[in-house]
C-alpha cells in the first residue's frame, strides 16, 4: 500500500509531495507524472515514479494498488477534463484503493461559474463509482492573485471583474497541507471538506493592501466582463480561459466564493495564511 499523488510535477502536487515527505518515507510515495524527466529530483530523493496520462486511459494500468491512499490532481484541460477524470476513478475501483481523494472546488454542487461543472460532474461519478472518496473542496488560491503581482504594478492597478464580491483564499501551500494531513490520517473517507481562507475580502481590499506594502498607490479597477475578458485576451489569454476567469470573477460577486466554514483552518490545526503574508512573499520575488 502506498501513497499516491497524481499531477505531482505541478504547482500543487509538488507542494503535496513535500508535505508528504516531512510525514512519511520517501519509499511509500509514489509521483504520477505525464513526463517522467520533470519529476527526476523526486526520483533522486526515494520516491517512485509512475508515468501516466489522464488523456490517454491505457497508461493508467497499473498505476494504482490495492488499498492505496491516492490524491487524485484535478486535470487542467478544460471542456476535456469530465472524460479523463473518469478514466482516474475507473482505473482506481479496477485497483480497489483504499481512499480517492479528490481536488474539487469550493462549494461543490451549489456553484454556478463554469470552471465548476467538470468539479460537480467528476464529483458525481466519483460518488457513483463506491470508491472511498474524500472530496477536498479547494477554494482560490491566494496565488491566483499575487501571480500576477507583476502586471499589477506594471499597470498601476488590480483589475477585475468581481465588483464588491468576497474571496476566502488561502495559500497553496495551506491546501498541499491540508492534502497531506488526509492522506496519511484516519477516518476521511466518504468525507467532504468545504477549503477555505479564514478571512473574506474584496478586491478593493486587496488593491488597498498591495497599495499598503508597495507604497504607491493601486486601485482596483471593476471591468463589465466582457471588457475584462477582451483585456485578458489581448495579453494573450486563451478566450476560453478569459471567459472562464471573467465567470469566476461574476461567481464572486454573487457571493459564492466567499464561504469560511473553518474546515481548512481545523485540518491544519492553525490559522490559514494571511493574504497579507503571501503578498509580501510575492514582492520578494519580484525583480529589483
Amino acid at each position: 500500500m502506498s501513497i499516491v499523488v497524481t499531477g505531482a510535477t505541478g504547482a500543487l502536487g509538488r507542494l503535496v509531495i513535500e508535505e508528504l515527505l516531512k510525514r512519511t518515507a520517501p519509499g511509500d510515495l509514489v509521483a504520477v507524472a505525464r513526463d517522467r524527466a520533470k519529476a527526476a529530483d523526486l526520483a533522486a530523493r526515494g520516491v517512485e515514479i509512475k508515468s501516466a496520462d489522464y488523456g490517454r486511459p491505457e497508461t493508467l494500468q497499473g498505476v494504482f494498488a490495492a488499498g492505496d491512499r491516492v490524491l487524485f490532481i484535478s486535470g487542467n484541460e478544460a471542456g476535456q477534463r469530465l472524460t479523463q477524470h473518469r478514466a482516474v476513478i475507473d482505473a482506481a475501483r479496477e485497483a480497489g484503493v483504499g481512499l480517492l481523494a479528490y481536488t474539487s472546488v469550493l462549494g461543490g454542487p451549489t456553484a454556478t461559474f463554469s470552471i465548476a461543472e467538470e468539479h460537480i460532474a467528476t464529483e458525481q461519478a466519483l460518488l457513483a463509482s463506491g470508491v472511498p472518496y474524500c472530496l477536498l473542496r479547494n477554494g482560490w488560491y491566494h496565488e491566483n492573485y499575487t501571480g500576477a503581482l507583476a502586471t499589477t504594478l506594471k499597470i498601476g492597478a488590480v483589475v477585475g471583474s468581481a465588483g464588491e464580491g468576497r474571496v476566502a483564499t488561502a495559500a497553496r501551500r495551506d491546501y498541499a497541507e491540508a492534502a497531506a494531513i488526509v492522506l496519511t490520517g484516519s477516518g476521511h473517507e466518504n468525507t467532504v471538506y468545504e477549503l477555505s481562507g479564514d478571512t473574506a475580502w474584496t478586491m478593493a481590499e486587496y488593491a488597498a493592501e498591495v497599495s499598503r506594502q508597495t507604497g504607491r498607490k493601486i486601485p482596483y479597477n471593476d471591468l463589465p466582463p466582457e471588457r475584462y475578458v477582451a483585456l485578458m485576451v489581448e495579453a494573450g489569454v486563451p478566450a476560453l480561459g478569459a471567459q472562464m476567469v471573467a465567470d469566476a470573477d461574476a461567481g464572486i460577486a454573487r457571493g459564492e466564493l466567499a464561504a469560511t466554514p473553518g474546515d481548512l483552518s481545523r485540518l491544519l490545526g492553525r490559522p490559514t495564511t494571511p493574504i497579507a503574508e503571501s503578498i509580501a512573499d510575492a514582492l520578494k520575488q519580484l525583480p529589483a
